[in-house]
This record gives C-alpha cells, structure tokens and sequence, in this order.
C-alpha cells in the first residue's frame, strides 16, 4: 500500500469547475429566496437555469480532455464529461417542467430549485469519480437532496409517505454501499478504482472479502437504480413525489448511479467480470419481468411509468452483462435515449395534472387526442419510443444493448429480453388506444399559457426522434466517452505495474 501524501496531491481546480458553478448557483437561489413567497418562485427557477447553462458550457469545455485531478479522486475524461452534460440537460428541463408547477402548488421555491442543483452536483461528482469514497460522497449528496425533495408537498399525506420511504430505504441501502467498499477496501488495500484494477488483474479472485464486497456494491447500488428486488420504494415514491421530481428521480438519478456502477463495475472491476455477472443475469432477468408485468396492471400513470422504468434498468443491466467496450458504450446511449423519451413522457404527466384534482390515471388520457392532438402525438412518440417501435430512439438503444449482449454469447437472456419487449407493447399501447380510440377523460390547461412546460416537451420529442433517426453521432459519443474511461483506467494501471 502506498502512503498517503498530502503535498503530493494535485490541486486541478479547473476540472471541477462545472461542479464549483453549480453549487454557487445552489447557494445563490438559497440565499435569493429566503424572503420570497411561494408563489413568486419563477425568478428563481430561471436562475437555476441560468446556472445549468454555465456549467454546461463549462462541461463542454472538458471533451476530449483526459487525465485525473485531486490524487485521482476525481477522473477527467470523456466518459465523465458525457455523463455531466446528460445530467445537466435532465436538470435543465426538470426546471422547464417545475417554472409553473411550483408556483401554482406553492412549493417553496428557494428550497425547490437549490436542492435541485445540490442533487445534480451529487450526481455530476458520481461521473467524474475516480475512487470508492467519492461515489459515496456523490450518492449521498445526491439522494439526501432528492429524499427532500419527493416530500416537498408537504400536505399531501402520499408525498410525506414518499419521502419518509425513500429516506428509510436509501439510508439502508447505503449501509450495504458502505460496507461494501470497506470490504473492497480490505481486500484491495485500495479505494481508487485504477489501483483496484491492478490488483484485481492479479490472483485475488477467490478472495472472500472480495466477493462479500462486491455482494453489497451489488445492493447497494441495485437499490439506487430499483433493480428488483431492491425496487420496492419506486411506484410509492415515484406516485407521492412532485411529478417534475417523479422525472428527475426516473431520469437524472439512474444517470448518476449507473454512472457510479458502470464505472466500477465495466472499468475497476473488469478483471473480474466473471464474478459478478452472473449475479447481474439474475437481476436483469427478475427486473425486466417484474417491471414488465406488475405494469401490465396499473391503471396510475406514474406508478406504471414506476413499473417501466423498473423494467428499463433491466435492460440497461443486460448491456453492463455484455462486459465489453461494445456493452459499455450502448448503455451509455441506451441511458441517453431513455433519458430525452422518459422527461417528455413525464412531461405530458404534467400537463395533464391539476392541483386537488387527480390527472395521473390512464383513464384521464381517454380522448386526448380530440381535444390536445399535440399532446396526445408527443406521448405516442414516447411510449413508441419506449416500446421500441423504430425508428425511434428507444428501438436503436434496445438494438445496440440485445447486439452487444449476443456477441459475447448471452443468446437466452436476450431472447427473455425480446419477450419482456413484448409484454411492455401491451402497457405502452394501451394508453395509446385510450388516448385515440376512446372518450373522456380530463382537459389539459391551455398549453399557450406554459411555454417553458412546451418547450420542455417538444425539446424531448425532437431529442427522441433525431437520437434514433440519425444515431450515429451519439452513439460515436457515447464510444469515445466509455473507451476513454477504458483507456485512461488500463494506461494508469499499467503505470502502477511498471
């Protein structure tokens, strides 16, 4: 084990600018706020959007960049920069959705927006990670926001239920987080994921403190991305917590913990993928399926849009199985996909909701089509979408994650993947047949009167169009972004050999 030098860490500021500009802009609004009513909390939400801004252009500044900062704690490389920019769009438009849905349910702004962007902080820090401690700090800084947040309407009896389940659940999980990288800790006699590689390229693979470490990284993160059967909290929560927040916990979340489990487990752990990737078949197969089938019955929208995103983390699963460069970079796009096709789809979820009022039942999208055709077309391209009907983005994210999976031999689980794609038509298409085939249901609020909400949809439907219809590009992005994690983790590794 090497000794632990102070003087002899490397202070790069500059690579955690993104990071530095977000929590400023976190502290502002905060500070903004404390004066102002709850109702009068647009200000601050363009402030918000403001800060993503900054920190976007700053987070763009670093493609292409490689290299690691702070004694390797935090990596700089096309990966982290990839994740960033995905999460800072998903943060973006979570704020184009919230503008008038805070205000008209009085949600205090000044708390609202700044643990927002204390979240995204949390997720952006899980992308840039270059050891264990500090995807524990941004996990942690993560959920602790995000728990606050599903209870943010604080009268509502199903969104303080939401809160205190996910706290309760989220702290238990992160006991085994924890404990798992103490064990890894234990037997590696390192946190750092590179150093960690090296030693895992050795003889250490019957190790048992190993094995039990890598056990509880498993639940751990199983919990944060509710894989089943760790996936108990998410129809509860994702039903209680403000609908915007519903889109941000579905989408922003799942990016920065499999941020966090990608990069331990596709490029630390990759030596010994042979281990742990017969526990992943298990969890993608039960996750697909429960997820696929429990939705089949829902009759709440955000419960069965809970149920599917369940079943998606299945699928993204399938692709980190694969455990080739191949696997990594489709999850990387199957996650970019998800990501445009589930904020649009909650979107719609917003639209549609009223305060006191319920709007969040399938049988309020009856007729939709005869009195809102915009809304209704947006959320069958989403649901197409997540159908895997091509040539939207879901279809080529499904396409690559089944090709990487059979190439290194996984033949049954993709056959069970393909069916669970079928059973999701059936959820997916129902809502399609209520929306044009049948009458009733609820009247939208006059869209005119919410451009942010429209431009938030619209965006993610051009997004999900174009990310499928002309993929190329991303999915070059996304394979420059995993294969630099790849090659910066193998170049430092062989660093520490000679």
């Amino acid at each position: 084990m090497n000794p632990f030098s102070l003087a002899a860490i490397n202070f790069a500021w500059l690579p955690i600018l993104p990071l530095i500009a977000v929590t400023i802009g976190a502290m502002v609004v905060l500070l903004a706020g404390v004066r102002m009513a709850d109702d009068e909390s647009e200000g601050l939400g363009w402030l918000a959007l403001a800060t993503l801004g900054v920190a976007f252009v700053l987070a763009l500044g670093q493609v292409g960049q490689t290299g690691f900062a702070f004694g390797g704690a935090l990596a700089v490389d096309g990966f982290s920069a990839f994740f960033q920019l995905a999460i800072l769009i998903t943060a973006a438009f979570t704020i184009l959705m919230s503008l008038d849905y805070a205000s008209d349910n009085h949600l205090a702004g000044a708390e609202y927006y700044s643990l927002l962007l204390f979240s995204t902080v949390g997720m952006m820090l899980m992308a840039a990670a270059g050891d264990l401690v500090v995807i524990f700090l941004g996990l942690e800084t993560m959920s602790i926001a995000v728990y606050v947040l599903a209870g943010m309407r604080r009268r509502d009896p199903r969104s303080n239920e939401a809160a205190i389940k996910y706290f309760l659940l989220g702290a238990f999980s992160t006991g085994f987080l924890l404990y798992g990288i103490a064990l890894i800790y234990g037997a590696t006699g390192s946190i750092k994921l590179d150093v960690i590689r090296t030693a895992l390229s050795g003889s250490m693979t019957s190790n048992s403190l190993l094995r039990l470490g890598l056990a509880m990284l498993l639940v751990g993160f199983g919990f944060k991305v509710a894989a089943v059967p760790f996936h108990m909290w998410a129809p509860d929560v994702y039903e209680g917590a403000p609908t915007p927040i519903t889109a941000f916990m579905a989408v922003g979340v799942k990016l920065g913990a499999f941020a966090g489990f990608v990069r331990i487990f596709l490029v630390g752990f990759l030596p010994i993928s042979g281990q742990w990737s017969s526990a992943l078949w298990v969890l993608a197969v039960l996750t697909m399926t429960t997820g696929n089938v429990i939705a089949v019955v829902q009759t709440n929208i955000k419960r069965m849009l809970a149920y599917s995103a369940i079943a998606h983390a299945g699928y993204v699963l399938v692709g980190m199985i694969a455990a080739s460069a191949e696997g990594g970079a489709a999850v990387l796009y199957y996650l970019l996909a998800y990501a445009f096709t589930t904020l649009g789809a909650f979107g719609i979820v917003v639209a549609l909701e009223r305060r006191q009022l319920a709007g969040d039942l399938i049988a309020d999208y009856r007729g939709l089509s005869t009195r809102s055709p915009a809304l209704a077309a947006a959320m069958a391209v989403f649901l197409l979408s997540f159908t895997g009907v091509p040539p939207l983005a879901g279809f080529m994210g499904k396409f690559y994650i089944f090709s990487a999976a059979l190439r290194q031999g996984y033949t049954y689980l993709v056959v069970i993947a393909v069916v669970n794609s079928v059973i999701a038509a059936f959820y997916y298409i129902s809502v399609i047949v209520a929306m044009y085939m049948e009458e009733g249901g609820v009247e939208p609020v006059r869209m005119t009167r919410r451009p942010a909400l429209v431009a938030a949809i619209g965006l993610s439907a051009i997004a999900t169009v174009l990310v499928g219809v002309y993929p190329a590009p991303y999915m070059t992005a996304a394979q420059n972004a995993f294969n630099s994690a790849l090659g910066e983790a193998a170049m430092r590794a062989a660093s520490l050999n000679q």
